[in-house]
C-alpha cells in the first residue's frame, strides 16, 4: 500500500508539473489534465512490465505525449532502448548521459537536452532524455517529475517479480514438503503387492507415476480444478492401498466449475492434512458451483484440533499442518485477504476447511 500511495504521489507531482509546463507556454484548454491522464495510463502497463526494449518502445510516444518535447529516448544503463520525435541525441550522446546521471545520481541539462535518471530501489536503471528547442527550468522541472513517476511504475514492476518469485519457491518448498514421506510410503506400499497382487502393484505404480508427473512439474501459478482434483484422484487411491477399509473417501463435483482456474498444488495439501488428522475416518470433498465463485470443503470425521492449534498452523508455526498454511498465505496473496481457508474443528469433532476460489479470476496465458 506504500508503494501505490508513493506511486500516486509522485503521478500527481508530474501532473502539477505538466500543468506547470503548460502554463509557462500558452494557456491551457479545458480537458487537458483529462488527456494527461489518459497519456499516463496507456504508458503504464508497459512500464509494468520493466525496463525492457519491448516495454520502452511502447511507452516512449506516449511519454514524449506527457512533456510535450520534440523527442525523448530512454535509455538502460549499458544501451539506448528507444526513441521518438525529432532531433534526437545519437545512441553514444544518449550513453554519455546516462552515464552522468548514473554516477551523480541527478538529473542535468546538456546543451538542449534534459536527463534524468530512472531509479529502483535506489538504484539508477536507466535515463529519461528530453530534448527541446528552449530549455526552461519548468521543463526541467516537468522532465524530472515523469523521470519519478516512470521510476515508480518500474518499482512496482520489480515488486511484481519478487512476488512472482516468492509464490513460485512457496510452490517449489510445497513439493519438497510433501514428496519425501509421500514417495516413501507410496513406494513402499506397492512394494507389498508386487508378489501377492502383480496387478495391482502394476496400477498402483501407473497412479504414482501420474501423481508425481503433476506435482514435480514446472510451478505455474495456475492449473484447472479439473486437474487438481485429477492429482487429488491419483493421491487418494495410493492411499487407499496403503491404508485399507480404514480410509474412506467420496468426491462430489459440480461440473461446471471443472474448467475453473485455481493456484497449483492447492487441493492435495488439504487432502493429506484430512487423512492425517482424520485416520481411520472418512474423508469428504465437496466442490459446489456458486454463482460467481466455486466453494471446496475437504472434511473428515478423525480426531480434530484445538483452535489454538489451528491459529499456530496457518501461522506456520507448528509442523502438524502439511501444506496448510502455504496454501491459506497463496490463496490470500492471489485472491485477497477475504479468500484464506476457513477451519471449522474441535477435539473428537473432525475437522472442515472451506475455501473460495472465484470462477473468473484472471490467470496467466500459459495455463
Amino acid at each position: 500500500m506504500a508503494r501505490v500511495s508513493v506511486t500516486l504521489w509522485l503521478f500527481l507531482c508530474a501532473l502539477c508539473g505538466l500543468s506547470g509546463f503548460w502554463v509557462s507556454r500558452r494557456r491551457p484548454r479545458i480537458g487537458e489534465p483529462f488527456a494527461t491522464l489518459h497519456l499516463a495510463g496507456r504508458a503504464a502497463p508497459s512500464l509494468r512490465t520493466g525496463l525492457t526494449p519491448e516495454s520502452a518502445r511502447k511507452a516512449v510516444r506516449h511519454l514524449r505525449g506527457l512533456l510535450g518535447t520534440a523527442s525523448l529516448v530512454v535509455t538502460s544503463t549499458e544501451r539506448v532502448l528507444a526513441g521518438a520525435g525529432d532531433g534526437r541525441p545519437s545512441d553514444a550522446a544518449a550513453l554519455a548521459g546516462t552515464r552522468a546521471v548514473l554516477a551523480s545520481g541527478r538529473h542535468l541539462v546538456d546543451g538542449g537536452t534534459v536527463v534524468v535518471p530512472l531509479v529502483v530501489d535506489g538504484s539508477v536503471v536507466g535515463a529519461l532524455l528530453a530534448s527541446d528547442a528552449e530549455v526552461t527550468a519548468a521543463l526541467v522541472r516537468t522532465v524530472t517529475e515523469v523521470g519519478r513517476w516512470v521510476s515508480g511504475q518500474l518499482e512496482l514492476a520489480e515488486l511484481e517479480v519478487s512476488r512472482r518469485r516468492a509464490v513460485d519457491a512457496e510452490t517449489r518448498a510445497l513439493r519438497a514438503q510433501i514428496s519425501p514421506h509421500f514417495v516413501y510410503n507410496s513406494l513402499t506400499t506397492i512394494a507389498s503387492f508386487v508378489r501377492t497382487d502383480p496387478e495391482r502393484a502394476r496400477e498402483l505404480l501407473v497412479d504414482f507415476a501420474d501423481f508425481t508427473r503433476y506435482s514435480l512439474r514446472r510451478a505455474r501459478d495456475f492449473t484447472t480444478l479439473a486437474d487438481e482434483l485429477t492429482c487429488v484422484d491419483r493421491y487418494l487411491l495410493l492411499e487407499r492401498a496403503r491404508f485399507g477399509d480404514k480410509l474412506r473417501f467420496s468426491v462430489q463435483v459440480a461440473p461446471e466449475v471443472l474448467a475453473v482456474p485455481v493456484p497449483f498444488l492447492c487441493l492435495q495439501p488439504l487432502v493429506e492434512n484430512a487423512i492425517k488428522h482424520g485416520m481411520p475416518g472418512e474423508v469428504r470433498v465437496v466442490i459446489r458451483d456458486a454463482g460467481p465463485e466455486a466453494h471446496i470443503t475437504i472434511e473428515d470425521d478423525g480426531v480434530g484440533m484445538e483452535p489454538t492449534r489451528v491459529r499456530a498452523v496457518l501461522a506456520d508455526e507448528h509442523e502438524g499442518g502439511i501444506g496448510l498454511s502455504n496454501v491459506d498465505a497463496r490463496l490470500r496473496q492471489i485472491y485477497g485477504q477475504d479468500y484464506g481457508l476457513v477451519v471449522e474443528t474441535a477435539p473428537g469433532k473432525g475437522t472442515r476447511i472451506r475455501l473460495r476460489v472465484p470462477k473468473y479470476h484472471s490467470a496467466p496465458s500459459s495455463l
